[in-house]
């Protein structure tokens, strides 16, 4: 046994004589110190031999003192004539000059297209589509946010579901996929698969390892089975509310994990924002695009005189107010005391009602507006047997449809019915807005609808003061029928004003009300007790002349015709003179009110022919 054997033989023992200490004293003190001594010189142990050990060979220090013993036994053991062979006296150094790596890194290099920042520019610029509304500029931008999320996790499909909590289904909005052409288009229900479970549980779900068996039952949003092995699904909430789910997918298995699941948080939270901005946005535009409809409708340019202005002004602002596929105005007529369609605008191609048609007040939706006064709103006219004008509808224009009655001192003067080819569109807000933003146009309906009651309540003319059309023609039978029984002649003449386009082009307004006033004025200074004064149309007067043959009435006209044309009228700060023509016809021996205004209508149409400004006579 050589000497460095006996010292660790000797060490070694030094442990198992203070473990006998342990076992021969009962002082406490001397136990925990003997302890303590034992624990400090095992780690010395371990520490000293660890530290005489590199890369597995002894310390230059033992190996000394192994060559020693070596050498003081060699002499017995080998022959004298030993020789001590050492290596070379040259040391060779590593220094910079010389070293070389073992190998050297190449600088990987990318090949770069000539197309680059073409490439880029048209990726980063790229435009919305033509014509493209508030949804579609949300699509678009959820599609480009799909397409970085498919890449960004190497996913087979990245794809965004709306959630409808009302009827508890999920559709898909947008989806970037290898497999587009197997993605399921149609709604979702509410079942056990893994998307209902996100909306059961309104937490996200992962899946790292799907069966192929069970991959139709848990992913059903394909057609057909695609091989996908992991999937991560995330819910999106908006104003506490969740609204939408956003899901990734792969072929490889284990995908995704619980870092995916924060990542497509972040994603969560940018497409709740855009949502936000787009609402802010469109609910901004919206506002302002239904203030310039209201301005238009009760700006100073805007005429209410009759049924044709009022639609036109009432079309262009309902435009602005609200969103239609089909527009009708049903309006109530006092004088027939009946609901008539006089507003048609179908923007469709489908099969709808026509103007003129008359509504029933029983069994149909608008007679419901109309019967209780109010508003309607059906979100899926298709999910029953309604009848919207009519028992007998049988036009297939479905989606959803509104009616706004227009009220005004507790009467109904009409309804505005709205109809959209999407089910759904029209909202509980869009109906308070309307009921509240029409009562303007129920005042003007009932303005107008008030005038219409009173001029066939009267026989004058308002703007003339001469007989308004039907009055001149009950009085005109009556003379008839007295001068046919006195045997006595008469004579029709009609009285056109000559059209005066040139001139109109000169004033900023229409001459045309101050032309009416100082024609008729001139009429009625030239005409006798036994004459009546009609007008018949917008630029029409009639004179009949009782006991009067047709060639007095001749010379009578051609004096008024030359006295209207010397006339100047002053219109704003400029004077012209305006022109007649005068077509007469002999009533004698007739009867009949239409076979007298024929032949007079023949003479000034063969008057206007000349070139106006003449009179022509038929007997």
């Amino acid at each position: 046994m050589d000497r460095r054997q006996k010292k660790r033989i000797l060490i070694f023992l030094i442990v198992p004589v203070l473990a006998a200490i342990l076992f021969l004293t009962d002082d406490l003190l001397i136990r925990v110190i003997t302890i303590a001594l034992i624990v400090i010189y095992v780690a010395f142990i371990i520490f000293l031999r660890d530290s005489v050990r590199f890369d597995g060979k002894y310390s230059i220090s033992d190996k000394k003192e192994f060559d020693e013993d070596l050498l003081a036994t060699a002499p017995a053991e080998q022959d004298e004539s030993f020789k001590i062979i050492s290596k070379s006296p040259k040391v060779e150094i590593i220094t910079a000059e010389n070293y070389s790596p073992d190998f050297i890194r190449a600088p990987k290099t990318t090949l770069i297209p000539p197309d680059l920042r073409e490439r880029f520019e048209e990726i980063a610029n790229e435009s919305l589509p033509a014509e493209v509304g508030h949804g579609g500029q949300f699509s678009f931008a959820l599609e480009k946010m799909l397409t970085v999320i498919k890449d960004a996790y190497s996913a087979h499909t990245a794809i965004f579901f709306w959630y409808n909590k009302k009827k508890e289904k999920l559709t898909i909005e947008k989806f970037v996929s290898s497999s587009s052409n197997e993605i399921a288009k149609r709604k979702f229900d509410i079942e056990d698969d893994i998307l209902s479970k996100i909306v059961q549980k309104s937490e996200p779900e992962l899946l790292s390892d799907i069966s192929p068996a069970a991959e139709s039952d848990v992913i059903r949003y394909y057609e057909k089975p695609q091989g996908i092995r992991s999937f991560v699904g995330v819910p999106l909430f908006y104003e506490d509310s969740l609204i939408a789910i956003l899901a990734v997918d792969s072929k490889v298995e284990d995908q995704f994990g619980i870092e995916t699941i924060y990542s497509l948080g972040r994603f969560v939270r940018v497409i709740t924002m855009i949502i936000q901005i787009f609402e802010e946005k469109h609910s901004d535009s919206i506002s302002q695009q239904r203030l310039k409809g209201l301005l238009n409708l009760i700006g100073s340019e805007t005429n209410f005189d009759s049924e044709e202005s009022v639609l036109n002004a009432m079309q262009s602002a309902l435009s602005d107010l609200i969103e239609w596929d089909a527009f009708v105005f049903v309006y109530y007529k006092p004088v027939e005391q009946k609901f008539e369609a006089i507003k048609v605008i179908n923007k469709t191609s489908l099969k709808y009602i026509g103007q003129g048609f008359q509504i029933d007040l029983t069994g149909t939706l608008v007679g419901k507006a109309i019967l209780s006064s109010i508003p309607i709103k059906i979100d899926d006219t298709a999910a029953d047997n309604y009848k919207r004008y009519s028992k007998n509808d049988d036009f297939t224009f479905d989606g959803s449809f509104m009616a706004i009655p227009l009220i005004y001192g507790n009467q109904n003067f009409g309804v505005l019915c709205f109809e959209s080819l999407k089910k759904n569109f029209y909202t509980n807000a869009d109906v308070m807005f309307l009921k509240n933003s029409v009562n303007i146009i129920s005042y003007i309906i009932y303005s107008l609808s008030s005038k219409t009651l009173l001029k066939s309540l009267i026989a004058i003319d308002l703007e003339t003061r001469s007989l308004n059309a039907e009055s001149f023609k009950e009085r005109l039978n009556a003379d008839l029928f007295k001068a046919q029984s006195v045997n006595a002649p008469g004579a029709l003449a009609l009285i056109k004003i000559d059209d005066f386009l040139e001139q109109e082009s000169l004033f900023d307004g229409d001459p045309l009300p101050k032309v009416l006033k100082v024609v008729a004025e001139t009429i009625a200074k030239e005409m006798t007790p036994l004459n009546l004064f009609g007008r018949m149309d917008e630029k029409l007067f009639a004179v009949y002349f009782f006991n009067t043959d047709s060639k007095n009435v001749f010379i009578w006209a051609e004096k008024l015709r030359v006295k209207i044309a010397r006339k100047p009228i002053a219109i704003v700060t400029k004077q012209n003179t305006y022109t007649v023509s005068i077509g007469i016809a002999s009533s004698l021996g007739k009867l009949d009110f239409g076979e007298v205004f024929h032949n007079a209508k023949l003479a000034l149409q063969k008057a206007v022919e000349k070139g106006g400004n003449a009179v022509r006579n038929i007997n």
